[in-house]
C-alpha cells in the first residue's frame, strides 16, 4: 500500500505559514500548492522547484493555475515556466 505523500515531505512549511499544511492535498489544493511552491523561487532554484511540482501536477494544470492565482508570483518565474512548456509567456504584474 502506496503511503500518501504529505506536503511538509516535499516544500518548506513556511510556505504554508497562515494555514494547517498537514491537512493540505495535492490534487484538491492544487490552487493552493502550485503557486506557494513557485513564490519563493528564483532563477537558480527553478529548476528544483518545478521538478517537484511535475512529479503531481501537469503543465497545463500549473499554467493554469498561475494564471489564477492571486499569489504574488514573479514575472519572471511566470516567465520560466511559460518557457519550460513553449508557451506563450504571461505575467502575474502589469509591467
Amino acid at each position: 500500500m502506496k503511503r500518501r505523500q504529505h506536503i511538509s515531505d516535499v516544500f518548506p512549511k513556511h510556505l504554508f505559514w497562515d494555514m494547517d499544511y498537514s491537512a493540505l492535498d495535492f490534487q484538491k489544493d492544487r490552487d493552493i500548492i502550485i503557486p506557494r511552491a513557485l513564490i519563493a523561487s528564483t532563477p537558480t532554484t527553478f529548476q528544483s522547484d518545478i521538478s517537484k511540482l511535475e512529479s503531481f501536477y501537469n503543465s497545463e494544470q500549473m499554467v493554469n493555475e498561475l494564471k489564477a492565482t492571486k499569489e504574488r508570483v514573479s514575472n519572471s518565474i511566470c516567465s520560466l515556466v511559460a518557457e519550460r512548456y513553449h508557451i506563450e509567456s504571461f505575467s502575474r504584474f502589469s509591467k
